[in-house]
């Protein structure tokens, strides 16, 4: 077991590296993570579904190979469980797809590998709709720094996976934070790319024009890989961009000289707690004594980002969640003729959130309020795309918080749909404008971790990966395995 402690304390960059030059094997690195998963996963929840088993067959088959390999293949995975696995019961954390199992690989596990070394299925909030991951179907998952604590959501079982050291590395999803907030409150990097720079087939969505699959990773050069490994053009996905995928690790040790950093003045007030904040300003003097130039900059719509997020998401998750009604797939509940059928499946197949989700949604998009509503929330997303635009004819680089504080406890906002939803309100602003942004712990409070966001243009990311490795330096954070 001491070699198996010594394994998972590398990065995945690391491990990649021993098992390319033949210092480890594949299975190894799997034993070593099923290993852990065994160990700690009974008190963390970090898994719907583990695949212990499947991990070492493809490990092995992984060693067995003598063809071309790509340096991350022999690494293991974790995936959030919102992403379809040929063959692996894929649940979205919904009692609806309990037994529901995929005919295909969702095109990121694809592009990774032909048969990615997968750990598990991560545990997260139904269907990807929570800040907290406590609206799973199986169980709220917790928080590796604190057990009576939220690992953040909806991504929180991949990034608890990687904050307990389950797995070096995961992918999660993120539609208006759901990769950075739980990265910030479990202390690991999390990075959501440009909306169309990942495909989105595979992924059963919850917010189509908003839905950005990223990594969660213990360091931004694993960001980096990972991303590597995952992006591309898809002919399948519609929304996918057709952009050429740049070398994520060519520049990512070139540091900040020269660099503009907007620090954004409306995610720096009151709403933000002062521990948080104070973290944020660190950081941010950090990239100036790198050498970047550090001013303040406004997002003046920012302000109006949430509730237009809560309008335009609900009302893609009301036409998204429709398919799932008891016909062709998931959960079917036996009734006296088809409505009845489709009344009672929904009613037992979807938690609280779900069905509070979709109604909102679709009251937004019903007759006569379709203009008051929804038609005025895409101008408001309008709004903050210029925002946006004009920030960064000034600017290279946005800095601001996460999240507006570090983990609060299970079943803290639970009864309070709206202060659960504030726990977005310095994420939803790029997911909006469909920028990159990418979350890296810079520092403690309260003894926790705070995540600090960095903000770039479309299809900037090499820039934003090269600012966010300075951040990660001069954060001093190290990564350490909790529980």
């Amino acid at each position: 077991m001491a070699g198996q402690s010594g394994l998972l304390g590398l990065t995945a960059h690391e491990l990649a590296k021993k098992i390319e030059a033949g210092e480890l094997s594949a299975r190894e690195a799997a034993e070593a993570a099923n290993a852990r998963v065994e160990e700690v996963d009974t008190q963390v929840n970090a898994f719907v579904t583990p695949t212990p088993e499947l991990a070492l067959e493809r490990a092995g088959r992984f060693d067995a190979g003598n063809g071309e390999r790509k340096l991350w293949e022999g690494v293991p995975l974790v995936v959030k469980d919102v992403l379809s696995t040929r063959g692996v019961r894929t649940t979205c954390g919904s009692k609806i797809l309990e037994n529901f199992e995929p005919l295909y690989d969702a095109s990121a596990l694809v592009n990774f590998g032909e048969e990615p070394i997968m750990v598990g299925k991560s545990n997260m909030d139904e269907f990807a709709m929570g800040s907290s991951t406590e609206n799973s179907a199986y169980g709220p998952t917790r928080n590796p720094w604190d057990l009576g604590r939220v690992p953040g959501g909806s991504s929180g079982g991949s990034a608890a996976a990687v904050a307990a050291g389950e797995g070096w590395w995961a992918l999660g999803t993120d539609t208006g934070g759901s990769v950075r907030q739980p990265a910030a409150l479990c202390g690991i990097v999390g990075l959501k790319p440009t909306y169309g720079r990942v495909s989105r087939y595979g992924l059963i969505a919850f917010g189509s024009s908003l839905d950005v699959i990223g990594p969660m990773t213990r360091d931004v050069r694993d960001s980096a890989l990972l991303l590597q490994a995952i992006a591309g053009h898809d002919p399948r996905d519609s929304t996918s961009a057709n952009v050429e995928v740049p070398d994520y690790l060519s520049e990512l040790d070139g540091g900040v000289e020269g660099l503009r950093v907007g620090v954004v003045t409306e995610l720096m007030d009151e709403r933000i707690d002062a521990g948080v904040r104070e973290v944020t300003r660190r950081v941010a003097e950090g990239l100036q004594s790198a050498g970047a130039e550090v001013g303040e900059v406004n997002l003046p719509h920012a302000y109006y980002a949430l509730e237009a997020y809560y309008i335009i998401a609900p009302a893609e998750v009301s036409s998204n969640l429709a398919r799932f009604d008891g016909v062709r797939y998931g959960l079917r509940v036996p009734a006296e003729g088809v409505h009845e059928m489709y009344r009672r499946t929904r009613e037992e197949g979807f938690g609280a959130e779900a069905k509070r989700r979709i109604m909102l949604g679709t009251y937004a998009l019903s007759s006569g309020y379709y203009d008051a509503y929804y038609a005025q929330a895409q101008k408001v997303r309008t709004k903050i795309i210029e925002d946006f635009r004009a920030a960064y004819a000034r600017y290279d680089v946005l800095i601001s918080p996460t999240a507006p504080s570090v983990a609060f406890e299970l079943g803290a906002k639970t009864g309070d749909p709206l202060a659960m939803y504030l726990q977005d309100i310095c994420a939803v602003p790029a997911s909006l404008a469909g920028v990159p942004a990418i979350s890296i712990p810079g520092g403690l409070s309260e003894g926790l971790p705070v995540g600090v966001q960095l903000m770039s243009d479309h299809f900037t990311e090499p820039m934003l990966l090269r600012a966010a490795r300075t951040a990660e330096q001069v954060a001093g954070f190290e990564f350490a395995m909790k529980p």
